[in-house]
Order: structure tokens, then sequence, then C-alpha cells
């Protein structure tokens, strides 16, 4: 098998798709790894790092041939004159997070390419392939620095301080969505010594939220997630009811961290214009769920915006500010996702494999996955 890893285009990417310790791993069954010089800089790791690890230093992806397999992190793009899919010949396999329910554009340039493709975000959620979660690994790294970067712009002190001049209360952290980034930033502000609330649709999460010593605020909806644990799109009466349970919490919190997200929707809106203008001057929405539209009507994916003394910022790139410990556990995730895929003629496509079935967007010139194809219109 032989793999190059790309570098990313996209400049709010910090992260590679391998970091020299899983290149070393992978190098070490027998494949050639090849990285694109420069790659992995921006995540803070040398070239040098990679050639000792037995990866071969390459200037691009202009070698690449039928059966090699091309790792990334974002989708490869056609924008600023660059074309990163006319790169890819024919046969050429290529893995990474490639949002193909989101950017079905891209879905069917990979398959009018030839070029096989595997969407790490459409891995199930079983449990063989908790190893190869790449979203969940990812959202952990957004779950934290969410957290991180609202502590940063707060004024006031997330723990309880006893000082000779008087007690400081504590910050009140309320959390929206308890995925794997919201029970992230709830156990991180937990760590931070603010009190916290859960907040979720999802009846099951509940004891999730507690264990992790918050108080779960939620409206508990039966039917609201999907058989993959995911939460599904509410009815216009639950938003009506969540809207009005929501305004009194958003009101009192000093940060509100907003994580909820429906794979390949625009993310819901759960905090409007007037809670925003309740909070108190000086508070923090950080917005998890900015790229793809915001869980707050004012968010703007990445920038930050003040509305009624409310500092409101539209993270889209969170694990990439994490970037050195997301690219470890991203790089991981691929590693088992390659060995599980890896055959007697390489990396290809069996449809009968409920893994490869779930996350292989295009081969043989077609858009293979159902989903995908609806979105598409194929």
């Amino acid at each position: 098998m032989r793999v190059w890893v790309a570098a990313e285009s996209e400049p709010r990417e910090r992260r590679v798709a391998l970091t020299p310790e899983v290149a070393g791993r992978l190098a070490r069954t027998g494949a050639e790894v090849r990285v694109v010089r420069g790659a992995g800089a921006r995540a803070g790791f040398r070239d040098e790092e990679y050639a000792d690890a037995g990866a071969e230093l390459v200037d691009g992806l202009s070698g690449v041939a039928a059966g090699d397999v091309v790792l990334r992190v974002r989708a490869p793009a056609r924008s600023d004159g660059r074309d990163e899919i006319s790169e890819l010949p024919e046969g050429a396999v290529v893995v990474g997070f490639l949002d193909p329910l989101g950017s079905p554009a891209t879905a069917r340039d990979l398959a009018a390419q030839g070029v096989t493709s595997y969407a790490v975000e459409l891995i199930p959620r079983i449990t063989r392939a908790q190893s190869m979660d790449a979203l969940s690994s990812q959202a952990n790294a957004a779950g934290y620095q969410a957290v991180v970067v609202a502590a940063e712009i707060l004024p006031r002190f997330f723990p309880m301080l006893m000082t000779a001049a008087g007690t400081v209360p504590p910050s009140k952290v309320l959390v929206l969505g308890a995925g794997v980034a919201g029970l992230q930033a709830i156990a991180t502000a937990k760590r931070l010594g603010a009190v916290v609330q859960g907040y979720d649709i999802r009846p099951a999460v509940k004891e999730q939220v507690e264990s992790l010593g918050a108080t779960y605020v939620g409206l508990q909806e039966e039917g609201a997630e999907t058989e993959g644990g995911y939460a599904k799109e509410q009815t216009e009466e639950q938003k009506a009811r969540a809207k009005e349970h929501l305004a009194d919490l958003v009101a009192n919190a000093d940060v509100v961290i907003t994580t909820a997200a429906i794979p390949g929707r625009r993310a819901p809106v759960l905090i409007d214009r007037a809670m925003v203008e309740r909070m108190h001057p000086g508070s923090v929405i950080v917005d998890v769920a900015a790229e793809t539209g915001g869980n707050c009507e004012l968010t703007r994916a990445g920038e930050r915006v003040e509305h009624a003394g409310v500092t409101i910022v539209g993270l889209d790139d969170g694990a990439s500010g994490m970037a050195a410990d997301a690219s470890r556990t991203y790089g991981r995730n691929l590693l088992t996702l390659l060995e599980h895929l890896d055959g007697d003629g390489g990396v290809g496509y069996d449809p009968e494999d409920e893994i490869a079935a779930a996350s292989c967007v295009t081969h043989g010139g077609a858009i293979v996955n159902e989903r995908v194809r609806e979105a598409a219109g194929a």
C-alpha cells in the first residue's frame, strides 16, 4: 500500500492527516508513506520528524497513481484557481472529512474523476468502529477548545475564589447539546470550577451529563434521536417548547457553549436575538456549530460579534485550534480505518462490509452512498 499525506489548502485548517508517530507505525507495516513537505508544520510537526519516522518527503501529489491512498483532513478543493480533485488519477483513493452531505458537488466531482472516496464522518457508530470514529475524536477537541476560548474572553473567574477581599462566586456555564463535543465542554468547564448545566432533547444523555457533575436541564423528547445516536430535527411544536424553556436558562448563564448539530443539515437555531439581549453584559456565547450555520441567530462563522454587550464567537475551527493533539487522534483513527479496509488488492470498496458501505462515497465513477446520492440529486 502506498499512502500520501496531503497538505491542507484551507487557510484556517492547521491539522494534518498523519503525525510522524502514526506515519512511522504505518511505515513499519510495510506501507510506503509519502508526506508533502510542510504538511504538518501548522500542527507543530517538522518535516525532519516524518523523515526520521520512515516517511518520504515529496513536493506535491503529482506522483499519485491508481490504487494509492491520499489522506486528508478536509476535502480536496476546487477554488482560488487550484483544482485538487483533478490532481487525483482515476482509481486513487481519498480519505478525509469530505462533507458529502453538506457539499454534494464535491461528491459529484470525485465520482466524475473516477476516485474512490471515504468520508470519515459517515463511519457508523458501532462498537467495532469506535477506534475509527474521527467525528468523535475531533468533536472532543472542539468541545475542549470552546471552553478555553470562553474562559479567555469572559471577564470573570470560572472557579469560586475565596480571597481576603471576599468570596468571588463561580461562573455559570450552560452547554447546549450533550453529544461528544458538549460532554467534553461540560467536563472541561467543571474542571475549571464553573457551575455547569447541560441541555439536550435526548433522554438518553441525562445520565451522562449528571455523571460529569453537571445539572441536566434539558427537555426530554421521546423519539428525539436517530438510530446512530444523533439528534433528530425537531418539529415546530418541539422548537417552541425548547425556545420557551431555554430563554431563562440562557439569560442566567455567564457562558453558553452551543454544540447542537444534525448531520448533513443546517444547525438548529436555539438562541435568538431576544435571548442574547436578555444576557448580562460581558457574557459569552461560543458557537461550536458555526460552520453549519450556528445555533445562535447572531453567529458569524469565524468571527467574534458583540451584541448588547455579549460576545458571540463563531467557532468554525474548534478541532483545528487544538491542532497537535487533534491530529494525533485523527491519525490514529485513519490508521485503524486503513487496516480495516486494506485487502489483498489494496484499499478498494467492499459493499458487503458495514463500515465500508456506510462511509464510501464514490467508487467506479459513481456515487455509491444512498444518502449522498439523494443529497446530490444523482
